[in-house]
């Protein structure tokens, strides 16, 4: 019955009743009738199917104002519902209906444009996971104060669980038992710590998103069996490349090396190698160690904390392309002529001795200002070589429409107890920017390889934005006076290559730039090869970086299977025409709870930076602009909120097709991208948040 339903529903627009869909079916009997309700139900459970307040049905994937996604709570109260393949809906707090962090929701979209909005119809799914909380004491005995004070739920502990804690400690905790709306028994099924620990501040938060920093017994008996030096029965059948000049570039505390390289010159055409680390010789499928890399699905670095994706035996070890010593790879070679374009390429097994562990900034000081420090004389000919090259392949991508953000990043600077001291704006250079073009050669050489061979793989995908959503950015443009040249009829990477063209020497370029780039899709990992819109790639992979990510070490497993194994048998074809999918999802979420905890680490240690500043002045740019404010970016990106009920000398509205705030009667406007000056008011490390108050206008006026 239910295929039947979903067949009449397939091209339906609008919502019909039980009769309508009945008469629809040609059913002529009760029994009939009530099966199709039971049946209309079930699909209505399962989110299959929307059934309206007026109790008529349609296909959910019909309704485009309806979605399904996580919600993600702010401090502030309002928040956001993560959708796939695009841009995450903006939730205000009138508009929550009691959902919290991490639930399910079903939500309606109830504003389009730059930023959408929408507000939550229900809570289809509550799942609470890995609660971290601290463990007080009140008039009443210990009880645990939840970490995230978003989630708003009362736990009472089971007085087992309170055996060996003490006021301080920082615990895990599991939800046991529901006794109403947001009441619930807990049990504490870890103690992580004191509160005061060096790091129990980062631990919590990995925790938070079910990052464990520890690999369980099963894990570490396997590690006994892992070697410390490569075995000579791991050499046979790969091609030895230990008198090959190979070496590697990574950031000065690096550890989890790789990536290695190498150039030649053979007449006009360059010889690049990419060497990357055989983790897959050592992580196998079916083990506690392969089980635990896919569960953890990627590596975790937050502030100066690394969680890596394999224990640091491996990682750091036996994996980790270290300098001198010999370590098992798979090498991607490309001949690369003058226009940038790879002529001829090879993917073979290999064992490489990298000659020398160079950082970004030394080669920089090479390559950018011909400053070389001892100890790299001998390689700094072949560096220039390499950047030489690297100019050539950027230059071919962005004829091709390659789209370069080139966003800054912070760092957060600690002291040796953990605690933020400075804050600052990282910018890339010629080095970072060389390897990257590297790394995105061989991966795209990779994914061409067995996308043409038409076999079962792994993709880094980036879905074709819509054009609705560069239509928005474009009136926005307009709106803050900025007419484009370019023509948005047919959207493709060169489009918005332009569009970015345009913008570069605008002020609020890196804001403009950011927007640009939420109005996109998010890239994913996919079994189909749907292309990487940013990269202007028709295939793209994850192939160069097998220690820290999943999807890598995937990829050298199929590699190995169809290029060495030669295993193109039906029952591996349709084993990994399923397993890919469950892998590609598993890795893609992963990756967002990595990016979330690295972004939750981030906001607390800019506020623990911030608590020693209060009451200094900064010059800063709005950023964002809500209902309840506006949000403002200094120049080492820490962002704090200025309240609406901070500004004075006018009552300030907000108008949200301008993302603007506009005085009622003076209509001053303060909006995106407007130079503004700020005190720091306040600052909690503890709700890792920063409020700002205006000190001075744009237009130079005290407040």
């Amino acid at each position: 019955m239910q295929e039947e339903i979903l067949n009449i529903l397939e091209n339906i627009h609008e919502a019909k009743d039980l009769i309508e869909i009945n008469d629809l079916l040609e059913l002529k009997t009760s029994e009939e009738l009530k099966d199709l309700q039971d049946s209309l139900e079930e699909l209505v459970n399962n989110y299959i199917v929307f059934k309206t307040k007026k109790d008529k049905y349609i296909l959910l994937k019909n309704c485009p104002s309806l979605k399904i996604g996580k919600y993600q709570a702010n401090k502030k109260g309002f928040g956001f519902v993560i959708l796939k393949q695009e841009d995450d809906l903006y939730i205000d707090r009138e508009y929550t209906n009691g959902a919290i962090e991490d639930d399910i929701v079903l939500a309606e979209v109830i504003r389009k444009g730059i930023r959408p909005e929408g507000k939550i119809i229900r809570v289809i799914k509550r799942d609470l996971k890995n609660l971290v909380g601290e463990i007080i004491e009140t008039s009443k005995g210990l009880a645990v104060k939840l970490d995230d004070e978003k989630l708003d739920l009362e736990i009472k502990l089971e007085k087992k669980s309170l055996k060996n804690v003490v006021s301080g400690n920082k615990v895990l905790i599991k939800l046991v038992k529901e006794l109403g709306k947001k009441r619930y028994i807990g049990e504490i099924i870890k103690i992580l710590g004191h509160k005061d620990d060096p790091g129990m501040d980062i631990l919590s938060i990995a925790y938070k998103y079910q990052i464990e920093p520890e690999f369980g017994d099963e894990v570490e008996q396997e590690l006994e069996n892992i070697p410390t030096e490569v075995k000579e029965v791991d050499l046979i059948g790969r091609r030895d490349l230990t008198d090959w000049n190979i070496f590697t570039i990574d950031g000065a505390h690096t550890k989890d090396i790789d990536d290695a390289i190498s150039l030649e010159k053979k007449g006009t055409n360059y010889i690049l190698g990419v060497h990357i680390a055989d983790v897959s010789n050592y992580v196998k499928e079916n083990t506690a160690l392969g089980d635990a890399a896919y569960e953890r699905g990627t590596s975790n670095y937050l502030a100066n904390t690394v969680i890596p994706m394999l224990p640091h035996k491996l990682s750091n070890g036996i994996c980790s392309l270290n300098e001198n010593v010999i370590r098992l790879t798979l090498s991607c070679v490309m001949t690369i002529d003058q226009k940038g374009i790879i002529q001829d390429y090879e993917i073979f097994s290999s064992y490489i001795k990298s000659k020398k562990k160079m950082t970004y900034d030394a080669v920089n000081d090479i390559i950018m200002r011909n400053i070389i420090l001892p100890g790299y004389e001998e390689y700094a000919n072949t560096l220039k070589e390499m950047n030489e090259l690297a100019h050539i392949l950027r230059k071919e991508k962005i004829s091709r429409g390659y789209i370069d953000f080139d966003l800054d990043e912070p760092e957060i600077i600690q002291d040796e107890n953990g605690v933020a001291i400075d804050v600052i704006r990282v910018e890339r250079e010629d080095g970072e920017k060389m390897i990257e073009d590297f790394m995105i050669a061989a991966n795209e050489t990779v994914a061409s390889h067995i996308y043409n061979m038409d076999l079962p793989f792994i993709y880094r995908t980036h879905g074709k934005p819509n054009t609705e959503k560069i239509d928005d950015f474009t009136n926005l443009l307009k709106i803050l006076g900025y007419k484009l040249e370019t023509r948005v009829i047919d959207l493709n990477p060169k489009t918005m290559q332009k569009i970015l063209g345009e913008l570069s020497d605008k002020p609020e370029f890196s804001i403009l730039s950011s927007m640009l780039l939420r109005s996109m899709k998010k890239a994913e990992y996919t079994k189909e090869n749907f292309g990487h819109f940013g990269l202007a790639s028709k295939a793209y992979t994850h192939f160069t970086s097998p220690i820290r990510r999943f999807p890598d070490l995937t990829v050298h497993r199929l590699l190995k299977k169809y290029l060495e194994e030669k295993d193109f048998s039906m029952s591996t074809i349709s084993y990994l025409n399923n397993k890919l999918v469950e892998i590609a999802e598993h890795s893609s979420e992963r990756e967002v709870a990595a990016q979330s905890a690295e972004r939750d680490v981030a906001d607390m240690k800019m506020a623990e930076y911030m608590e020693s500043h209060i009451g200094e002045i900064y010059d800063g740019v709005i950023d964002t602009v809500t209902n309840f404010g506006f949000f403002v970016e200094l120049p080492n990106l820490i962002e704090g909120l200025v309240h609406v009920n901070t500004l004075k000398g006018d009552y300030y509205n907000y108008v949200p097709e301008l993302l603007a705030m506009i005085g009622k009667s003076t209509k001053k406007t303060y909006r995106i991208g407007d130079k503004v000056k700020v005190r720091c008011i306040r600052a909690s490390k503890e709700a890792a948040m920063i409020d700002f108050e205006l000190v001075e206008s744009k237009d130079g006026n005290q407040k």
